[in-house]
């Protein structure tokens, strides 16, 4: 099955001399869910805008379901669903004229049927005819989702999606996004919480400088960039670190009742029975060891700051 947004070499470099993209290529299979993470300024949106015909790019090409973004703008645009990150309402129209309207936009003719279904999906049938500006944050992100599906578009980008929704907020909101991809619409959101991009998406890319550092599975990522740290709860504390035992990669905790240990979980010895053999030795007694998997944030920091230092 061919890919439904197919980015060759995309570059753009505005008049200042800033490149905010620089020679990006990436392939979104059709109903995945791929996340973009990257610092401020990485290009995350300019790419995004490019894709949805917002911005003009200096090289390069993006094709949307097999059409060419700036050859066959108007097919290409028509298969795009674009959530920003700014919300963005008409404060006194009705929730459900503004989701009609940008319908219209797209040159669609009504479908009274499928508005009651994208509305009933995020939960806004009720808030039908309330004004925008009756609505809390959290119900005004759903109108946006639901004016970019008013079009039926195969793609839908999500730009900060959950940016100022409070936890529980956003755990719905992940449910929405969910049952979207369910549907089939592919899915490209931006995202600073990493953990929404650790818990919804298929692929995760990084973003850095204007390039794409990598795209990989989540769980691949989490496999080959993740670390494990063992941490061991001793039964005496210790003041230093003992003789003989420096160098093995150990962190005493300040009120020396414990000591940190990281290893690489695809290494073939972890040294962890070698670690807990030399403490015995030492006369140091353990109470008790737990593992904690390294999280995406610690993975996105350790790419990000190898590319700044390259």
């Amino acid at each position: 099955m061919p890919p439904i947004i197919e980015i060759d070499r995309l570059s753009k470099q505005y008049g200042s001399g800033t490149k905010a993209l620089d020679d990006v290529s990436l392939d979104i299979a059709k109903g995945e869910i791929l996340a973009l993470l990257g610092p401020n300024g990485a290009g995350k949106t300019t790419m995004i805008s490019i894709i949805c015909g917002l911005v003009v790019p200096t090289g390069g090409t993006v094709r949307v379901d097999g059409h060419d973004i700036r050859t066959d703008w108007r097919a290409a645009r028509r298969l795009i669903g674009l959530v920003p990150q700014e919300i963005a309402l008409e404060p006194f129209e009705k929730v459900i004229s503004t989701v009609r309207y940008t319908r219209g936009l797209y040159g669609m003719p009504p479908d009274e049927a499928w508005i009651e279904q994208v509305l009933r999906s995020l939960a806004l049938w009720d808030k039908r005819d309330a004004a925008t500006r009756e609505l809390s944050g959290g119900m005004k992100r759903r109108v946006l989702i639901a004016k970019a599906l008013a079009h039926r578009p195969k793609v839908l980008f999500l730009d900060e999606p959950t940016a100022g929704v409070d936890v529980a907020l956003r755990r719905e909101m992940w449910q929405v996004v969910g049952d979207l991809r369910n549907s089939g619409v592919t899915i490209i959101l931006t995202t600073h919480y990493l953990e929404e991009a650790e818990e919804m998406a298929d692929r995760i890319g990084v973003i850095n400088k204007g390039r794409l550092l990598l795209v990989k599975p989540t769980a691949e990522l989490m496999g080959e960039f993740g670390k494990k740290r063992l941490t061991i709860e001793l039964d005496q504390p210790l003041a230093a670190i003992p003789a003989g035992l420096e160098g093995r990669g150990l962190e005493l905790s300040e009120d020396g009742r414990s000591l940190g240990y990281d290893y690489d979980t695809r290494a073939e010895r972890t040294g962890i029975a070698r670690l807990l053999a030399d403490l015995a030795a030492h006369g140091i007694a353990v109470r008790d060891v737990a593992t904690k998997q390294s999280s995406l944030e610690d993975v996105f920091m350790a790419l990000v700051a190898g590319e700044d230092a390259a």
